[in-house]
């Protein structure tokens, strides 16, 4: 009798471990979406759009009334959830030019720095 108690607490000792390390790595997951983004573009950005790839639309400046100097840098933050990795990212500088990156995977990224190389815009994602 006490073998089969044992074994049963055992069960579902590890059937908990299953569900919480689940439920663990799922919120890891929504978490890992936040990151900071680095302007080393030279300008000021004044808009900052980021939106799952799978959208049609930018929806809401994620900065607000704020802008984003150059060589500043601002923590991006997400709903928990937010479960896709692929996000597309749309900058506006105060002139109302925009530059769009696509189909960057924010499950990855903890850092992305939007720069020039040559006249090239880049973003380095870490």
């Amino acid at each position: 009798m006490k073998i089969r108690l044992i074994k049963a607490a055992l069960a579902t000792a590890a059937l908990a471990v299953v569900v919480l390390g689940s439920v663990s790595l799922q919120a890891a997951q929504n978490r890992k979406l936040d990151f900071t983004l680095v302007n080393k573009t030279g300008i000021t950005i004044a808009e900052v759009y980021v939106s799952p790839s799978k959208d049609d639309s930018w929806g809401e400046d994620v900065m607000g009334k704020d802008v984003l100097k150059n060589n500043a840098s601002v923590d991006i933050e997400f709903a928990r959830s937010e479960k896709t990795c692929k996000w597309d990212l749309k900058v506006v500088d105060e002139d109302k030019g925009s530059i769009e990156w696509t189909d960057l995977d924010l499950c990855t990224a903890n850092e992305i720095t939007l720069k020039y190389e040559g006249k090239k815009p880049t973003a380095i994602i870490k």
